[in-house]
């Protein structure tokens, strides 16, 4: 027997591949793209949210004693009375605010759109100052935090020790706004629909030649 002297070929490598794996210790492109949009959003809202909450702050410290102590009792009916008016006052500067944020469509009209969104901005200022008067009441939730300025006139404490039912004349006046706000939505609704015109034809009255009205056609048998 002759032997070959040729050597065996060696098998090529394969070749790179198109996808890496990736690895747990590198970080991914996409998750710090995402952590960079948090940090994003998370600059914004944070300042955002202490400038809606700052307004609050102000009326509760400059005006929170004056207006329980002073102003509310002098209402027409006591404090019990202006408490009743600020609870009505909720639903109404809500609707206020939210309606014309409703009827905006920027698809259809950026202009009409934009005057909408400037239209509901009384409604927003309505209803910071409800929320102030509102926010004036709350006591702290600590109780050793009932120093001597909660106590003082005007101050939460005192309300909730002068007025004790302040809370449910309140809640029932805003009850009471918002079931005769949906009663009369849903009058709106059963009057405009029992006033829409009828889509469908009416039907052709009978003829002189056919007082049945089926015209020279008879009946099947």
């Amino acid at each position: 027997m002759s032997g070959s002297s040729a050597k065996p070929k060696r098998r090529k490598a394969a070749g790179a591949a198109l996808r890496y794996e990736h690895r747990p210790g590198r970080p991914n492109a996409d998750e710090a793209k995402k952590r960079d949009w948090g940090c994003a959003w998370a600059l914004v809202v944070l300042p955002g949210f202490a400038v809606l909450l700052m307004p609050l702050v102000l009326f509760d410290m400059y005006w929170g004693h004056e207006l329980w102590g002073d102003f509310a009792p002098a209402w027409p009916g006591g404090a019990y009375a202006f408490a009743g008016t600020v609870g009505a006052l909720v639903p109404l500067v809500f609707i206020a605010w939210v309606w014309p944020l409703i009827l905006m469509d920027w698809k259809k009209s950026k202009p009409r759109s934009l005057a909408w969104a400037i239209a509901s901005l009384p409604g927003l200022a309505a209803g910071y100052l409800v929320a102030g008067v509102i926010s004036t009441t709350v006591r702290p939730k600590r109780r050793r935090d009932w120093d001597y300025d909660c106590y003082r006139e005007g101050g939460p404490c005192w309300v909730h020790v002068h007025y004790p039912w302040l809370w449910a004349v309140g809640l029932a006046a805003t009850l009471a706004v918002i079931t005769l706000l949906i009663g009369l939505f849903a009058r709106h609704v059963r009057r405009s629909s029992a006033t829409a015109p009828s889509t469908s034809e009416p039907e052709a009255g009978p003829t002189p030649r056919s007082p049945s009205g089926t015209g020279d056609r008879r009946p099947p048998a």
